[in-house]
């Protein structure tokens, strides 16, 4: 993997090369202290990592993740910050790691290891990377990450049983407990694994296999009844031949 870091303050960066080398085998390509500069390299070069601080000179780190988010072949951006209270608007940006300072080793180790596992995982399978509807996340640890009571949580999407628009955000229930996150029920269900999850509704997005119950409801649709759940969630008229179909029913 090729990398750059962008970084302004010295001793940081001399710190994060030093686990870089020592704990990977990512190539850095360069080292920038500003982020007009950074734009100005990828568009001349192929990378697949950027390790972004948001306080940096001219263009801040959140500003330019939401450029480089635009590009068609866009690299993977660990943030690495010592402010957490931007951690929600990075996940929500795809930043595959939000990293604090000072930094933690275990932590940095952690994070290079996913990176390698997300590579390798890439060119075993790169037709799956086409398919609509398939992130890394899916194909892997089948990870999420979520808000709960203003800490960021990942949670294995398996664990969830189902998704409920709610304003602006989506409410995201386990067996035990509920999430938030702040896409909207449209945006959410892109980030979950096609094969497993099916929006029943305009609000309602269920996991398939948490189904228990399929209960005939008035106007000829279903209500759903779910295991080691009392929730139960509804299928819409303009759903019912797909969820039919998907059911066998």
């Amino acid at each position: 993997m090729r990398a750059i870091i962008v970084e302004d303050e010295f001793p940081a960066r001399e710190e994060l090369k030093y686990f870089i080398n020592n704990f990977s085998d990512i190539e850095i390509l360069s080292e920038f202290d500003n982020g007009l500069d950074v734009l100005r390299f990828i568009q001349n070069n192929t990378l697949d990592v950027i390790f972004l601080d948001i306080n940096i000179p001219m263009l801040d780190g959140m500003l330019l993740a939401k450029t480089i988010n635009q590009f068609k072949d866009k690299p993977k951006i660990v943030f690495i910050t010592a402010y957490k209270e931007y951690a929600v608007d990075a996940f929500e940006l795809d930043a595959f790691d939000y990293i604090l300072k000072p930094y933690s080793e275990e932590r940095i180790v952690s994070t290079l290891m996913k990176l390698k596992k997300s590579s390798e995982l890439e060119n075993k399978v790169p037709e799956v990377k086409a398919k609509e509807h398939t992130n890394f996340n899916a194909l892997s640890s089948q990870s999420i990450t979520l808000l709960r009571d203003d800490k960021l949580v990942v949670i294995n999407t398996n664990d969830i049983c189902y998704c409920e628009a709610r304003e602006r955000e989506t409410i995201v229930y386990t067996k035990e407990k509920e999430y938030i996150s702040k896409s909207s029920i449209i945006e959410f269900e892109k980030k979950l694994p096609a094969n497993t999850f099916f929006k029943t509704h305009r609000s309602y997005i269920v996991n398939l296999s948490k189904i228990k119950e399929i209960v005939p409801w008035f106007n000829s649709t279903y209500k759903l009844k779910l295991h080691d759940m009392d929730d139960e969630v509804f299928v819409s008229r303009s759903k019912i031949k797909e969820f039919r179909a998907l059911m066998k029913i």
